[in-house]
């Protein structure tokens, strides 16, 4: 049984992107709580929430896609 490297690269790529999106969905909500009186307040902290809602789901989503490369699943033999 040997390793998709493709998949797997593509996998920690997510994992990458990921990350990065761990920490601009925090910055970007707590800017936004910060400035709670500007007009801009709803739209700045539903794009943090929206960042945060994709940094979660780019981190299942790239688990899986390295559970897939490590066990072969998608290649039939």
């Amino acid at each position: 049984m040997r390793t998709n490297k493709d998949i797997l690269v593509k996998g920690i790529k997510y994992l990458a992107y990921t990350v990065l999106l761990m920490f601009t969905a925090p910055v970007v909500i707590y800017q936004a709580f910060k400035n709670e009186g500007h007009p801009l307040y709803w739209p700045v902290l539903i794009v943090g929430l929206i960042l945060a809602i994709g940094a979660i789901s780019l981190g299942f989503y790239g688990i899986k896609t390295i559970m897939d490369a490590l066990f072969n699943k998608g290649k039939k033999e």
